[in-house]
């Protein structure tokens, strides 16, 4: 017997030697040997369709095997693989794709700043920037934002339980009500204006104005298209950066390959991690406009910066996937599916449920943290990943690899509406 295959052995081994901080281990308790495409392998031979996909970073799937194949041919190479930010052939041929097959095919023009491999470190890259361009400290974020963990990136970010966990004041943020969290009567963006505006409103002049399109750790919140118009004009006005955090709706979850297309916006800064090395090898970028590429040379730096193993991979990508419009058409497709098949389900139970998102970035909202979680693991058990969010976890998020196949996916929602029939009977 393989004792790495042994259930209590892989338990035992988490409860003894990792710290209590481990979360996926506890959600989702197998110990995973294999994996490719939509699906995961146990050690004890159970397969699972992964909904989840990496929280965003696996949009191509596991182990692509495009994508591998450019990986290893690298690898067998002998060609650089970490090289600090020194020019490689790997980062030329990355940033000359992004540049011909990405932003000039959108009308779009930025500089690339390789940042920290995290998504966290570009957020804090693109606040120190901000804050450098203007000469001002204070950020504008929104409510249910989620930005990262590190200190800077955490301030921006809404859950006080994250917040909590940093230990110390969190500073120089303003969270402010994002779309739609007032009820749909209230214009969050014209009351942001009317506070921004007023010099006794108590709130610092902005150096910028933080947000994702669509909120994924905070329940799948869509901003429409009018609302962000307007946030990116006020930031204009009172001139602030204005970002937008990509880092998980990014690299073609909506639909598109940024998620702000459909709202024809232009950010100053744009952050990318997740799935922009297509393989799940960390790499993390900053999208800078260059009027405010003002840095000084070294003065935002990082061991791990723009690895070439990790360019080569997402130079890869962009060549399969986004050098025609037929991989967003058939992200639009699978999404439309989702959608239609999750209200229905929604509608059966009464709508007591809301489904809400864009492209294969949906949210089942169940109004209740124990029902989600009963659904969440009844559909493990089944074979089924999927993880919750929202501020309350009562959310079931649906992050499928955009890469996967109809029949899986409807073999994943058979699953889930199966979950959700046991967790709450009709």
């Amino acid at each position: 017997m393989n004792n790495s295959a042994d259930p209590s052995r892989t338990l035992r081994t988490l409860e003894t030697l990792e710290s209590n901080v481990r979360l996926y281990s506890r959600l989702f308790p197998a110990c995973f040997s294999h994996a490719r495409g939509p699906f995961l392998l146990s050690e004890t031979g159970e397969r699972f369709i992964d909904f989840f996909s990496g929280a965003g970073a696996l949009n191509y799937g596991h182990n692509n095997h495009q994508l591998k194949a450019a990986i290893t041919e690298y690898l067998g190479s002998d060609a650089v693989v970490h090289g600090l930010d020194m020019a490689t052939p790997a980062k030329v041929d990355f940033m000359e794709t992004f540049n011909s097959v990405i932003l000039r095919e959108r009308g779009l023009d930025y500089r690339f700043q390789f940042t920290g491999p995290t998504g966290a470190n570009g957020v804090e890259a693109a606040l120190k920037l901000a804050r450098k361009v203007t000469g001002r400290h204070n950020i504008i974020s929104f409510t249910r934002g989620y930005h990262g963990l590190s200190l800077g990136a955490a301030a921006a970010t809404s859950s006080r339980f994250l917040r909590e966990a940093s230990g110390v004041p969190l500073s120089g943020v303003t969270i402010m009500p994002y779309d739609g969290y007032l009820g749909d009567e209230i214009d969050t963006a014209e009351h942001l204006r009317n506070i921004l505006l007023d010099s006794s409103s108590g709130i610092d002049a902005p150096a910028a104005i933080l947000l994702e399109t669509v909120q994924g750790e905070g329940g799948i919140n869509v901003a429409q298209k009018e609302w962000l118009r307007s946030v990116q004009a006020l930031a204009a006005e009172i001139g602030a950066i204005f970002i937008v955090d990509d880092i998980q709706m990014g690299c073609g979850r909506t639909g598109d390959f940024f998620s702000f297309e459909f709202a024809e916006l232009s950010p100053d800064v744009v952050i990318l991690s997740k799935s922009l090395s297509g393989y799940g090898l960390p790499l993390s970028m900053l999208l800078i406009k260059e009027a405010i590429d003002i840095w000084e040379p070294g003065e935002h730096t990082g061991t791990f910066r723009g690895n070439n193993l990790a360019l080569v991979s997402a130079t890869a990508a962009l060549n399969i996937y986004w050098r025609t419009e037929i991989f967003s058409q058939s992200i639009y497709r699978l999404g439309t599916l989702m959608r239609h098949r999750l209200n229905a389900i929604a509608r059966a139970h009464g709508d007591h449920f809301t489904v809400r998102g864009r492209g294969m970035a949906l949210g089942f909202d169940c109004r209740n943290t124990h029902l989600a979680e009963t659904a969440a693991r009844k559909a493990y058990d089944r074979g089924l990943i999927i993880e919750r969010c929202g501020p309350a976890d009562e959310v079931i998020k649906f992050f499928p690899p955009l890469t996967i196949d109809p029949e899986t996916l409807t073999k994943g929602l058979d699953i889930f509406e199966d979950s959700l029939a046991e967790a709450a009977p009709l």
